[in-house]
């Protein structure tokens, strides 16, 4: 299946980002702007309690199921923006880890960042994305 989204890669500037500094869609491309991914359950009861990691994990799989019921999968994710709620950055790259493992070579532009608080008793991690499709 043909995807809309290119990853652009910048030669000028440092390779130590762990992942691509631009992406683009065609005119034609559907965009899907996704609502923050947050680590609910079913129920709605916050999961993984007290665990950056685990949090990560739980957002990462909501994310895909409303790509999903979207039309879209995560190789459709033009660029994301991971909220921690923490000062340290430690718990930054526990949350990123998990969110760069589950994109694999699809490594989005993203934005990584420390916040205060999150809207979910408990929450500590919240993923938003972008997609982009080109439907048939």
């Amino acid at each position: 299946m043909p995807r809309a989204v290119t990853l652009i890669r910048s030669s000028s500037l440092s390779d130590v980002a762990e992942y691509a500094y631009a992406a683009t869609a065609p005119a034609d491309a559907r965009l899907i702007f996704l609502a923050g991914a947050c680590p609910l359950d079913a129920e709605g009861a916050t999961v993984a309690v007290g665990d950056v990691a685990g949090q990560a994990a739980a957002c990462v799989e909501n994310l895909r199921t409303a790509l999903k019921d979207a039309g879209a999968a995560i190789e459709d994710v033009i660029s994301t923006r991971v909220l921690v709620a923490t000062t340290r950055q430690a718990d930054l790259v526990a949350a990123w880890e998990v969110v760069r493992d589950a994109f694999g070579a699809h490594d989005v532009p993203s934005t990584l960042m420390g916040v205060t608080v999150l809207g979910y008793h408990d929450q500590l991690v919240e993923i938003e994305a972008v997609a982009a499709v080109l439907d048939a």
